[in-house]
């Protein structure tokens, strides 16, 4: 499955559009990874636990983009874009949308 950015494939011809299709991932960030970023943004630098989830939610919502498009009948999904959210009353969720057009290219 190529995925792109991009509203097209160099070098290929999209022959059908089967639909927009989403994955959606919505993660919530444990108290220790609450704790650790606490201490990073009080002595500064990066925190490696939510670069960590936010990676793995991203991927998992890619993923889930993916899977639709093939059951759709798709062989590519073009013009991606990731989203990112925030939910929660202490704002401890973080949901993750990628969104695309499903393609057939040949």
């Amino acid at each position: 499955m190529v995925i792109t950015t991009t509203p097209t494939l160099e070098g290929k011809k999209i022959v059908e559009y089967k639909g927009i299709v989403f994955g959606e991932v919505i993660s919530g960030v444990a108290f220790i990874k609450d704790f650790a970023a606490g201490l990073s943004n009080f002595f500064g630098g990066r925190s490696k636990s939510y670069e960590g989830e936010l990676m793995e939610a991203r991927e998992a919502a890619l993923r889930e983009m993916a899977e639709r498009a093939k059951n759709m009948g798709a062989n590519a999904v073009v013009g991606v874009d990731i989203d990112y959210e925030v939910l929660g009353e202490s704002g401890n969720m973080i949901m993750v949308t990628a969104s695309g057009t499903a393609v057939v290219a040949e």
